[in-house]
């Protein structure tokens, strides 16, 4: 295009003109005349083509001398260069079309580019907002974020430099080395009596040296982040010492404007010089403060970036008990609120030093035009600076507590909703409701103190201004009479004083934002610095033939530091290829053991080495909210024949036929959408399908049925398995399975009691040996499937009976978004994967501007009550301030008398009455648009609570929890500090420009001609910035829930992205989040720049229009009125900005409001309590349930998950609800829980139709034991009874029947020992037993079992099993079998298939019909 195309017609030229010249000489004829515009257009050709050009000159003069008129050669030569021309014309158009359509694929479309105007002025940032105005932005709108501002770019560097100056403050302060080695060893001899590490150190000592270490930490990090973003920062410092120079010179140049005035032989071209000049500077002083801006935001949004990075980097290394005090929600915070102070840092910090600078020139100035009577003005400022700094100190204490409370109703938040389903079996949601209100009530206490100093703080400095005047004035006419105030000092007083107000207001500010940073500073340093998991506390090595694979050598282990060890003793060698089973009862340390393989413990003594790579299966299945072929690929690339064999030999194919869109389901976050089994499968998939060395095993059988174990034993763990060549440790209860390990490691009370083969362990007769003979006849027996049909996955995949109630079948076949009836199956065919197993819905932004209902909602929740005072205050408080700015202008013209002025007395008092009554009304707007916030707040968090928690089920599932919390915690933020404070300056400058107008239009009322048209371009420009900076805002709350979602899956799952090695793909993936969501940020801030440059040019339009008329109109207007009017409208180009951006704040914070009620709208549950119920208390009293024709599904359309259910459960009867796959029994359970709603037929317990209760009143007299145990961080007392409804002494007897009192005996705190977040410092049998004892404590007439002992040992299985047969012994007792053998001695058992029941009779009615009852007995060798 640029080679062949350009030359093609020259060379062609060159080529025919020897010919045609020869033609030319022999036909030549008469001249022709030559036209001068001929001859400049033959000049004017292109550079390019420079060389044919001269040629066809040549050839056209040789043309004219032979008299010839037309030449085909040339006409040739031009159709030829037309037609080449074309082509690399249709490029340049394609490719400018392009650069107007796609904006998203060039990184600042206009600013690299951007010529040096529109770059100072940001008119490069015009396309993007005239798309905004015309068509509401979408994500694929925006640019992608600039290489300098991406995360890869920021922290490459950054994480470097912090890592080293973390090391370094960790040596600070490690006390005299010698001594610490001394404390160890001495430690380590009295490690068997539990002592803790460094309990020998005094504990003042301790606590002294971790404050300083958590006050360095956050200094250390702030250098860290100087060094990185300190030089680009300095640039835009630069831009604000400059823009302070012309903002001095302003008054200055006012002073003369006053000066001619006052001349009358003056000549009007100075008049028109100084109008100039100050339209001049007062546009430069816009264009140096919003550069300074843009550099600033830039810099924020940099260290937000690196801010978030390094959280997100430290939660993966985080050591066990560093986790422990930090929760998820305290991490989101940091993400959230901590950096968002940081950023408010970065653009404030240089008020801190500077405005006292601007302060001391102010004061330089006034001396030179007041003399001594300035002082006055210092002594005002000093009086104001320390009840200021009090007020900032006192705030950020209350600051502190308010974050402090905010954390703890995040973390409880974000416990409540990874529970709901718990919180709703056992109707918890009141209990749990008022501990978030008791947390908030608090944080709101805390801001309303925060908020009326803010207040008094506010008042102060608004009325600074008035202060210093009424000081310095007052001071000047009473000290000597001689002194009068002419307009010239009075005015360019004035205009300092102005100048004033802006450090004394930003100092505040200032101060406040600098000690938030601090406090975030500290918050982020303290968690940057915690405990981080040791590289060496395990060695790595290849593998290499015939070594031991795991090497543990006298190893003592514990999970924190200074705790109590968990494991001692341990020396263990496992040979390479071997299967490995450590057993022991409940809390004896088998998952620790694997957990320090893993080197996820503190290893106190001893060594541990490792050979090849790892996989590791944990105990509970963490599942990401991702696809089913996502989580078991994790990262890795898709190899079909070995990803079929994997997902067979887990069991998952049949799993994947009823999932709707197969492997390309979506999982609900935490594997929300799949029983207990399919977790543990998927997971087992996933470590397989990694093809590692060494497999650490953490009971990966528990959850699913004995037959589909046996399945998986042979298929994958056992010796004829896929992983028989590989090294595998399985932590397990399973007796059946112990036969063909190769070493069996018997762990109790954290030692190894006894190890070798099944057949040594016999033969010794010790403790195991009696264990097996006592427990393992029954579990053998129901796992010893006859030889020909253990290889048929059929019978395996089927009869895996699902433990969670309400989770399985219907939830995988219906609750994805668009899933289809199973009798459509090639519809479910075409749709496949994308829309069909969608599950969760993405955080989605509105489009438009916020509608007026919602502004009239939030200030209907304040109140008009309050409103209407409000509007009064302010209106007053601008009259006070109108009055006695015109007084001021009256008292300058007032004539002077031998060299006094008249009544000063009188005119100071009226003055000063006039200012004080303004500060009074400035204080009560302010406090009361703060209380109408917080009752406005207060009521919005309460109906979002309400809207939440009242949800069913299907919401949690398809909603993510990063997007609740989001509204929890960034909106609702919002709600509280942004909107009234941006409703405080909106009201406040609005009223301000009123009072401007006034007074302009008082002294120049043919400003008014000028001031309409520019209103109306004023209005013009901020509806185009509105519109877009709205949605700006919306697309970047919509981007930040992700985050959240993210961080969250995360921290839950960090042991297993690091056992996997998959920290660098996960790093990537959170910074491809940030990055998304910095991509709309930026934006954002650069349209507030684009709107104030364009804004404070039209202000400078009033200053220059108000300048100019006062020079026209010199010999009518008084020199007190031109200063009034010229003073103030220097004013304007702050206000008009000022008014756009505040107002835009309210609206861009309104759409929390927005977002927060979206949940209004949702469906809802049932009502929890009806108000006329004549519900006797101890209802139920027989425990009687009847089902008449009953039938449920999930989802208005879809097929019935059951049908005709027609069943009636006498008192005292014992159930057992078995059936394959997909039966129906989990939708039994949802049924009576009423979790979901009866598509027909109804459901009475003791005659009553449940269907008329409130769901409380259901909820709370029928009980449930779920298979995954969930605990709640708080007192063991509050998991067990929330609402206090029974004495200690039921609760110690609870916790006895579910053999828990001599561990919770032996707690520090006993009933009150604090559970950590989920429960993580209980083992998960440990929980299991809990969720058992809060079932003990409820004692209902109707209990519900859920295959509840999965995760626990045989011993404690039969404890259990017996205590629920004679405590539950008056009960109606429903088990959703998982083992057959639970379920023989039961009154009836209930088979179930495809939603009906198939058969019910005893079991040994039904085993003598030889239905299909017999035949899984047959199977399981029952019979």
């Amino acid at each position: 295009q640029h080679t062949v195309l350009v030359w093609a017609p020259c060379v062609y030229l060159w080529v025919c003109t020897p010919f045609y010249c020869l033609h030319l000489y022999c036909n030549g004829q008469s001249r022709l005349p030559l036209s001068p515009l001929c001859s400049a257009k033959l000049v004017s050709r292109s550079a390019l083509r420079a060389a044919g050009c001269v040629l066809a000159m040549g050839l056209i003069q040789w043309e004219r001398a032979r008299g010839c008129r037309s030449s085909v050669v040339l006409f040739l030569y031009w159709l030829l260069g037309v037609l080449c021309s074309l082509v690399p014309l249709r490029a340049n158009i394609q490719l400018a079309v392009e650069q107007v359509r796609e904006v998203t694929h060039t990184p600042e479309p206009g600013l690299q580019d951007a010529s040096f105007l529109s770059k100072i002025l940001f008119w490069w940032f015009s396309g993007l907002v005239i798309k905004g105005y015309r068509t509401p932005l979408q994500a694929e709108d925006l640019w992608s974020l600039r290489e300098e501002d991406s995360s890869e770019k920021i922290l490459s560097d950054l994480e470097e430099e912090w890592t080293s100056a973390r090391t370094k403050l960790h040596l600070r302060f490690i006390p005299d080395k010698c001594l610490a080695l001394r404390l160890v060893s001495r430690e380590v001899q009295h490690l068997g009596t539990g002592g803790a590490l460094g309990s020998h150190l005094p504990e003042q000592a301790q606590l002294l040296r971790k404050l300083q270490k958590e006050q360095s930490s956050g200094f250390c990090l702030l250098r860290t982040l100087a060094r990185n973003f300190g030089p680009y920062f300095l640039s835009g410092t630069l831009c604000l010492v400059v823009h302070d120079a012309f903002m001095f010179s302003i008054p200055q140049v006012l002073s003369l404007l006053l000066g001619f005035i006052r001349e009358d032989d003056a000549p009007l071209w100075k008049g028109y010089f100084y109008a100039s000049l100050l339209f001049l500077f007062s546009c430069l002083q816009s264009v140096f403060n919003h550069q300074y801006m843009y550099s600033c935001f830039s810099v924020g949004m940099r260290v937000k970036t690196a801010v978030m990075g390094l959280v997100y980097r430290k939660s993966l290394v985080l050591t066990s008990a560093a986790r422990r005090t930090c929760t998820v929600g305290e991490i989101v915070n940091l993400v959230s609120a901590d950096t968002q102070k940081l950023m408010d840092f970065v653009v404030y910090f240089n008020a801190v030093w500077l405005a006292p600078i601007e302060v001391a020139l102010c004061l330089f100035f006034l001396w030179q035009l007041l003399g001594p009577s300035a002082l006055a003005g210092i002594t005002t400022v000093i009086l104001i600076f320390p009840l200021n700094g009090f007020i900032a100190k006192k705030r950020s204490k209350l600051q502190e507590i308010q974050m402090k409370y905010m954390d703890g109703r995040i973390k409880l938040m974000n416990e409540i909703l990874n529970g709901i389903k718990i919180l709703k079996f056992y109707a918890w949601e009141k209990a749990f409701l008022e501990q978030v209100l008791g947390y908030r009530e608090k944080e709101l206490r805390a801001l309303k103190k925060s908020q009326i100093l803010y207040s008094i703080s506010i008042a102060s400095f608004n009325s600074s201004s008035f202060l210093i005047a009424f000081s310095m004035f007052g001071v000047y006419v009473l000290i000597d009479d001689r002194n009068v105030l002419d307009a010239q000092k009075v005015f360019v007083s004035m205009a300092l004083i102005n100048i004033l107000k802006t450090p004394l207001s930003q100092l505040p500010f200032a101060m406040s934002t600098t000690m938030q940073a601090v406090v975030s500073l500290k918050r982020l340093g303290k968690f940057l610095c915690q405990e981080e998991l040791k590289p060496d506390s395990v060695s790595r090595d290849p593998l290499k033939l015939e070594e031991d694979s795991v090497v543990i050598d006298n190893g003592t282990f514990s999970w924190s530091k200074d705790g109590p060890p968990c494991l001692k003793r341990i020396s263990v060698r496992i040979p390479r290829g071997t299967l490995v089973a450590v057993v022991g009862h409940v809390g004896s340390g088998k998952s620790s053991l694997l957990s320090a393989i893993l080197g996820e413990t503190e290893r106190r003594s001893g060594s541990v080495a490792i050979k090849g790579s790892v996989a590791y299966v944990p105990q509970q299945a963490w599942i990401q909210n991702a696809t089913v072929q996502d989580n078991v690929l994790f990262g890795w690339d898709r190899k079909k024949s070995w990803y079929h064999r994997v997902l067979e030999a887990c069991a998952l194919l049949p799993d994947l036929d009823i999932l709707p869109a197969g492997d390309a389901t979506e999982i609900g976050e935490k594997g929300l959408n799949l029983s207990g089994g399919q977790k543990q499968r998927v997971s087992l998939a996933r470590a397989v399908y990694r093809k590692a060395d060494l497999y650490l095993l953490d009971d990966p059988l528990s959850a699913v049925d004995a037959h589909v174990g046996q399945h998986i034993f042979e298929k994958v763990i056992g010796p004829k398995g896929m992983l028989r060549d590989k090294t595998r440790v399985m932590a397990t209860h399973g007796m059946s399975f112990l036969y063909h390990a190769d070493l069996i490691l018997v762990l109790g009370d954290g030692e190894v009691t006894e190890s070798g083969s099944y057949q040594e362990l016999m033969s010794r007769d010790g403790a195991f040996a009696d264990f097996v003979r006592t427990f393992a006849g029954s579990e053998r027996k129901e796992c010893s499937i006859p030889r020909g049909e253990a290889h048929t996955p059929q019978p395996f995949v089927f009869l895996e009976v699902t433990c969670q109630p309400h989770i399985y079948e219907p939830r995988q076949r219906s609750l994805n978004s668009v899933s289809m009836p199973e009798h459509e199956p090639d519809i479910e065919q075409e749709q496949i994967p994308e829309e069909l197993g969608k599950l969760t819905e993405a955080d989605k932004a509105r489009i438009g501007r916020v509608k007026l209902e919602l502004y009239v909602e939030y200030f209907r929740t304040i109140g008009l009550a309050f409103i209407v005072p409000i509007l009064f205050l302010y209106a007053f408080q601008q009259a006070a301030s109108l009055a006695y700015s015109y007084w001021l202008s009256l008292w300058a013209d007032e004539p002077v008398v031998n060299g006094t002025q008249l009544n000063t007395d009188m005119k100071l008092g009226v003055y000063g009455a006039l200012g004080f009554a303004q500060g009074i009304a400035i204080f009560g707007t302010t406090v009361a648009i703060s209380i109408g916030g917080i009752m406005a707040s207060r009521q919005l968090h309460l109906e979002l609570l309400r809207n939440v928690l009242r949800s069913p089920m299907s919401f949690f599932e398809a909603t993510p929890s990063g997007n609740l919390l989001n509204r929890f915690a960034k909106e609702i933020d919002a709600i509280d500090c942004m909107i009234p404070d941006g409703l405080k300056m909106a009201l406040g400058y609005v009223f301000k420009l009123m009072e401007v107008c006034v007074i302009v239009l008082l002294a120049t009322p043919f400003a008014a001609v000028i001031m309409l048209p520019l209103a109306l371009l004023y209005a013009f420009v901020q509806s185009f910035y509105v519109a877009t900076s709205c949605q700006l805002r919306r697309l970047e709350s919509v981007s930040r829930s992700p985050i959240y979602t993210h961080f969250n899956e995360t921290v839950q799952g960090a042991s297993v992205i690091r056992a996997f090695g998959e920290q660098r793909r996960f790093v990537l993936e959170a910074d491809r989040r940030v990055d998304h969501n910095q991509s709309s940020y930026f934006p954002r801030f650069v349209a507030t720049r684009w709107l104030a440059v364009n804004l404070e040019f039209l202000g400078n339009g009033i200053v220059l229009s108000a300048a100019v008329l006062s020079v026209m109109g010199k010999d009518t207007l008084s020199p007190g009125i031109v200063g009034l009017a010229v003073s103030h409208s220097l004013q304007v180009t702050g206000i008009l900005s000022w008014i756009v951006r505040s107002w835009t704040d309210v609206e861009n914070n309104i759409v929390s409001v927005e977002r927060v009620k979206e949940y209004a709208d949702t469906p809802k549950e049932a009502e929890w309590a009806l108000e006329d119920s004549s519900l006797s208390p101890s209802w139920p009293q027989a425990g009687t349930i009847e089902f008449r024709d009953y039938g449920l599904q999930y989802r208005k359309g879809l097929e019935l998950a059951l049908k005709g259910i027609s069943l009636h459960v006498h008192e005292r009867e014992k159930i057992g609800i078995v059936g394959r796959t997909g039966a129906g029994k989990s939708s039994l359970a949802l049924g009576i829980f009423r979790i979901l709603e009866a598509a027909k037929g109804e459901i009475y317990i003791d005659g009553i139709n449940i269907a008329e209760l409130g769901l409380h009143d259901l909820r709370s007299r029928i009980t449930i034991i779920p298979q995954d145990p969930v605990l709640f961080s708080g007192s063991l007392r509050m998991n067990l009874d929330p609402f206090d409804a029974y004495s200690d002494e039921e609760v110690w007897k609870a916790l006895e029947l579910a053999h828990l009192k001599n561990f919770v005996s032996g707690l520090p705190d006993k009933l009150n020992y604090e559970c950590s977040e989920g429960g993580e410092n209980l083992s998960l049998g440990q929980r299991q037993l809990v969720c058992l004892a809060r079932a003990l404590l409820r004692k209902t007439r109707i209990l519900v079992l859920d295959e509840a002992t999965a995760a626990v040992d045989l011993e404690t299985d039969a404890l259990i099993q017996s205590t629920i047969r004679s405590q539950f012994e008056d009960c109606a007792v429903l088990t959703i079998a998982h083992r057959l053998n639970t379920v023989m001695d039961y009154t009836k058992v209930i088979v179930m298939d495809k939603g009906h029941i198939v058969e019910m009779d005893s079991p040994s009615n039904l085993i003598a019909q030889s239905g299909q009852f017999y035949r899984m007995c047959r199977e399981a060798g029952l019979v």
